[in-house]
């Protein structure tokens, strides 16, 4: 284990032990993995995701496996500051993915990248456009699945077919909670030693979808421009939110005790 990781610091948050980084911590644990060939998936987690895990506590226990958890989400990185870790930034997943191209070719590490979800013509459309800002990012497959659970077969060709790849991240797209259970089954699988799901970091950098514009991401009402832009396929995600609040401020002041999985 690398000595970087070794060293951060974890914090339940409602169960999830949500990793107290920052970025230049992220991609010095992710590149001290690729070079030790070390295997590890990483969770890209904003309140959403935490709130997935109260209803699934399997799920909760593959958020706390991991190389990292990290704060995707403002609310994320308040809570994680209020307890005492002022270096916490937002580690947020399109940012990741761009930090770690940008860090594979300014290092010259020559970092092989494949890519994993959405859907068929907005991941071409990513390599595309992540090829065009980053020019020499080595690109070595991409596949979108098809929104329905893949049969035993289709299953093992994708393996071999990232295998055969010979990358050394997949980057994962499917939303969560599919993309850590994607993850989580299939780390022993894939000869890759980093796996990372960020969710719609694929649509955002494809331009398929609009992100929020930086001054709403840091005001931490991300969530509300979201919710405007997709209200039919959001609504219920983000109205479970006050009661996120609530159960955050149940375990600040002891009344619930979110036990680690």
């Amino acid at each position: 284990m690398n000595q970087m990781y070794s060293m951060i610091q974890r914090e339940n948050i409602l169960g999830v032990n949500v990793s107290a980084i920052n970025m230049d911590q992220a991609l010095g644990a992710i590149a001290g993995w690729i070079e030790s060939r070390q295997s590890q998936y990483v969770c890209v987690t904003p309140a959403h995701g935490i709130m997935e895990c109260q209803r699934n506590p399997e799920l909760r226990g593959i958020f706390n496996k991991s190389g990292l958890t990290t704060p995707d989400g403002m609310s994320i990185v308040w809570l994680l500051k209020l307890r005492g870790h002022s270096h916490v930034g937002r580690v947020y997943g399109p940012d990741l993915m761009e930090a770690v191209c940008q860090l594979s070719l300014a290092a010259r590490a020559g970092w092989r990248h494949y890519f994993y979800g959405s859907a068929p013509g907005v991941v071409e459309m990513l390599v595309t456009r992540l090829k065009e800002r980053f020019p020499g990012l080595q690109v070595v497959g991409a596949h979108s699945p098809p929104f329905r659970p893949l049969t035993d077969e289709e299953d093992r060709a994708i393996i071999q077919e990232i295998n055969a790849a010979d990358p050394d991240i997949v980057w994962v797209g499917i939303s969560t909670p599919k993309q850590e259970q994607w993850m989580a089954s299939h780390l022993d699988q894939l000869s890759a030693p980093v796996l990372i799901g960020v969710g719609a970091a694929f649509d955002f950098l494809a331009g398929h979808k609009s992100q929020a514009p930086l001054w709403i991401q840091r005001s931490g009402l991300e969530w509300l421009f979201r919710l405007v832009s997709e209200p039919r396929r959001l609504w219920r995600r983000y109205a479970e939110y006050p009661y996120f609040v609530w159960l955050v401020i149940a375990q600040m002041l002891g009344f619930r005790d979110f036990r680690e999985q």
